[in-house]
């Protein structure tokens, strides 16, 4: 199976049926409720889509580079852009694609609880400070730990600094949401890494097993890609409910009346 032709079967074609499910929502004025629509939800898929690739650009020619992963030069087009051949590029972006308008899809369709938001600074500084330490024993393993732990150690460096800025401005507005978040994640988590399966038994892409702990889920998949699509899953489904929901836009006004009024205040 051919990079662009997995790309196709699993992505592309999943991706026509979501818009095209979008289409008849617009058409029937099918509204999220409680979250900015329209253009404003398109403006949030498309700069997640520029955040994948200018964020994860330089880790993945890390990852191809020092031999963490590879793939079958006889599966690929052979263009190649750094280290990486641009069926890879192509599968960010479809990936953040895809993941945006899963979320869309759901957002339409959940009840949201219309109870009273009460924010939470507990929430959002304890869940930073847990993944802020996570992060410094990520780093210190990716930098002296052992060679098995390395495509393990490299993901939570990479990933979970922006994922720990998203809790900080809005952990307690994602646990309020997090039916829609929840729902979110789980399905595409599974369904990536189950086509990510077929296509490692295919040989399109490797998994170095001297730079991995060893451990499979069903026997093919390395634990590291289950825990990557984890990671890059909950960044866009986190950013997306950050970016649109009522509550983080009501955050956002609040503190720039606030440095407004400090500002007023010292003239």
């Amino acid at each position: 199976m051919t990079y662009f032709g997995f790309l196709l079967r699993f992505l592309v074609i999943p991706i026509i049926i979501f818009f095209l499910i979008y289409l008849v929502d617009e058409k029937n004025k099918k509204y999220i409720s409680g979250f900015k629509n329209g253009r404003y939800v398109w403006i949030a898929i498309g700069i997640h889509v520029l955040l994948a690739l200018i964020y994860t650009t330089p880790w993945d020619n890390y990852l191809v580079a020092t031999g963490v992963w590879y793939y079958n030069p006889q599966l690929v087009t052979g263009i190649v852009l750094g280290y990486v051949p641009i069926e890879e590029y192509t599968f960010f972006v479809l990936e953040t694609l895809f993941v945006g308008l899963w979320w869309w899809f759901l957002a339409r369709r959940l009840d949201f609880k219309a109870e009273k938001f009460i924010s939470s600074s507990k929430i959002r500084f304890g869940s930073f400070a847990v993944l802020f330490v996570v992060w410094i024993i990520s780093t210190v393993l990716f930098f002296a730990g052992p060679a098995s732990l390395t495509y393990l150690s490299i993901i939570f460096f990479w990933a979970l600094p922006p994922i720990a800025l998203q809790l900080l401005f809005g952990a307690d507005i994602l646990w309020r949401h997090r039916q829609l978040v929840g729902l979110t994640i789980l399905p595409m988590v599974l369904y990536l890494s189950l086509v990510d399966s077929l296509a490692i038994t295919a040989s399109t892409w490797t998994i170095a097993p001297d730079q991995s702990t060893g451990i499979l889920l069903g026997g093919v998949l390395p634990v590291e890609e289950a825990i990557f699509f984890l990671v890059t899953v909950a960044l866009v489904t986190f950013g997306m409910t950050l970016f649109l929901a009522n509550e983080a836009q009501d955050r956002v006004r609040e503190w720039f009346q606030k440095l407004k009024n400090r500002s007023e205040q010292r003239i």
